[in-house]
């Protein structure tokens, strides 16, 4: 049996891109120098801060938020209460408050997690766009793993994207990025993109991991997008969700853009160097850490699996680990903190590596910072707000939930970056 995404994502974290073991204390420092450097290289700086977003949540019958075995509206699949409970991404209202969040603190476009042609996320982008649009924010597309060959239909998931939601809506709020030098064009980003062609289970035993696609057919993927669309886009920017730098540039793709939270940034430096080195660009992105939901019904642990295997287990929480004694007002104010180093150290990095003059980025006149994320709820990485903690009704709190004392707390932060680079 292959992973889940989140055991694919807690598997990197134990093979090496792991877990903080305690809070996060200090900060990294962006330069001044280089964050006035971006406002003189790019005329539309925000539009190179994009939140990844997701329109996957209904309510009738409920989808997502009834994960891992919960049962809304009341427990839902998350650590945290949304603000405004448990919502339908189509629902006119909540985009549209959804929008005023994001273009109040001051970012210009949103990534938006896409399963496929006919999909419910594809079918809600419409509505999403005319909203969007209206609030001067940018859309595009982050091409999600919907089936085991999703590598074969890449091409053809592109085009269709520029057609449906670029040409025949007349690019009225398509994302377009503008580089340094004036160019433009499309940037489409992948998840679970360059992986390994076997894996290993609790037993010991190989499997072939069924979404492997080798570096000579993504080449042709990516060939084919950019020999579709030269006559029309200056530049057409790939970013593979990976850090294998040699496989990524085997493939075709531009540059990486990591979606994962548990890359930590004291490793992006080593990352953009080995990027830099064979002429790929980078993205780094701005998060608040890692808080999973547990399965509410875990399946029982194998016997025969070294350590039991399955079983579930308490939710980790990335950076602080986890041993945070949600129930205490103060445990969760220290959470907060912890989150709260955790945005500014991921923002001060990835400007940093970002502008170094000496990396990839600088000499194509790349820059690009998604923020992980506007509304992945099962993850915990939520800039979204939260209900205030005061505010959640008594069988809210009896479910256990993580809200802090001010729910807004990350968007607040994040407004006082994006202020600090005069965005």
């Amino acid at each position: 049996m292959q992973p889940s995404r989140r055991e694919f994502l807690l598997a990197l974290g134990a093979a090496g891109l792991g877990v903080c073991a305690a809070p996060v204390v200090g900060t990294a420092q962006a330069q001044p120098g280089r964050a006035r450097l971006l406002n003189n290289r790019f005329r539309d700086l925000r539009r190179h801060f994009v939140f990844e977003y997701y329109p996957w949540y209904e309510t009738s019958p409920y989808r997502h938020w009834d994960q891992a075995n919960r049962n809304p509206p009341v427990d839902v699949a998350s650590n945290y209460m949304p603000r405004l409970g448990a919502y339908n991404s189509a629902d006119t209202r909540v985009l549209e408050q959804h929008a005023r969040w994001i273009a109040d603190v001051g970012v210009g476009a949103i990534n938006v997690s896409w399963w496929g042609p006919g999909d419910f996320t594809d079918r809600t982008i419409p509505t999403l766009m005319d909203v969007m649009s209206a609030y001067d924010i940018h859309v595009t597309f982050h091409l999600e793993p919907y089936t085991d060959r999703h590598s074969a239909n890449y091409a053809r998931d592109i085009q269709y994207l520029l057609k449906e939601y670029g040409d025949r809506r007349s690019w009225d709020c398509f994302l377009l990025l503008e580089h340094a030098d004036g160019t433009v064009g499309p940037v489409f980003k992948s998840f679970s993109t360059i992986v390994p062609e076997t894996g290993m289970d609790c037993h010991g035993n190989t499997y072939q991991v069924a979404d492997f696609t080798s570096d000579g057919a993504w080449r042709q993927q990516t060939d084919r997008v950019r020999e579709t669309f030269r006559r029309d886009f200056d530049r057409m920017m790939l970013l593979a969700d990976s850090v294998n730098v040699e496989r990524t540039r085997a493939s075709g793709f531009d540059g990486i853009a990591i979606y994962d939270n548990f890359v930590k940034p004291e490793t992006w430096a080593g990352y953009a160097t080995q990027c830099s080195s064979r002429d790929l660009v980078f993205s780094f992105n701005v998060n608040s850490g890692f808080d999973p939901v547990a399965d509410r019904d875990p399946p029982p642990p194998d016997p025969s699996c070294p350590g039991g295997g399955g079983g579930g287990g308490p939710a980790p929480f990335e950076p602080g680990g986890n041993d945070y004694d949600w129930a205490r007002v103060t445990e969760r104010q220290r959470a907060a903190r912890a989150s709260l180093a955790r945005i500014s150290e991921c923002f001060n990095t990835t400007i940093d590596v970002q502008t170094n003059p000496s990396l990839a980025n600088a000499k194509h006149g790349f820059f690009l910072t998604y923020i992980n994320s506007f509304n992945e709820w099962h993850e915990g990485h939520q800039f979204e707000p939260m209900k205030d903690f005061a505010a959640l009704t008594p069988e809210e709190r009896a479910i256990g939930y993580h809200n802090p004392a001010d729910g807004t707390y990350r968007l607040k932060r994040l407004r006082e970056l994006l202020d600090d680079i005069d965005l």
